[in-house]
């Protein structure tokens, strides 16, 4: 069976970004070092205008072959006319507000997400899907999360938008996970892999 792999950036305290989402303050530690780490390691989270950018149009899929976001995530894209941001891969987005998907590689997913990713996760793949984000869409997939893979940035937010937003509503949820991997980047990044203890 296909995991589901949430692979996100994250603030030394626990922030996925600023409290409306934005994530800039990480990216000025993407450094050759780092960029090459993800190159080999996690080619397909590179988006298609960074690989444009970059001249990195040639990398193929090692890890992934779906991605699912939620609309926060999505609308960044969007704000920048981007319809496909992870064009090399097939695009999933969680929303209940947007009716109609403004590009044929992006399927809406307005009702059962949680039902979505198990039917996505049965599929006969050598690749497993990428949880993009955010905070909200991982609350409603706690439970199917397989593995984190948390890129730990030297900074201090000290508010913002948590990894899990389960809103007022939320409760407390335990899930075990276990250490299965540890780097760190001489610019301060860490770079941790857990696996869900079943």
């Amino acid at each position: 069976m296909r995991k589901l792999t949430y692979f996100v950036a994250v603030s030394i305290d626990g922030f996925i970004g600023d409290r409306g989402g934005d994530a800039e303050t990480f990216m000025r530690f993407v450094d050759e070092e780092f960029l090459e780490f993800l190159k080999t390691e996690y080619p397909e989270t590179i988006s298609v205008e960074g690989r444009r950018v970059l001249g990195l149009e040639a990398l193929e899929n090692k890890r992934f072959d779906t991605v699912i976001q939620g609309r926060g995530s999505y609308r960044l894209a969007l704000d920048l006319d981007i319809t496909s941001p992870y064009g090399h891969m097939r695009e999933y987005v969680a929303s209940s507000t947007i009716e109609k998907s403004p590009d044929p590689n992006v399927e809406i997913i307005s009702g059962d997400v949680v039902g979505k990713v198990r039917e996505l996760k049965q599929e006969d793949s050598e690749f497993d899907i990428w949880l993009c984000g955010g905070a909200k869409l991982a609350w409603a997939l706690r439970d199917e999360v397989d593995e984190l893979v948390l890129k730990t940035y030297p900074v201090l937010l000290g508010a913002g938008m948590p990894m899990f937003d389960g809103g007022a509503e939320g409760q407390s949820v335990v899930g075990d996970f276990a250490l299965d991997s540890s780097r760190v980047f001489g610019n301060g990044v860490v770079v941790r892999t857990y696996r869900r203890q079943r």
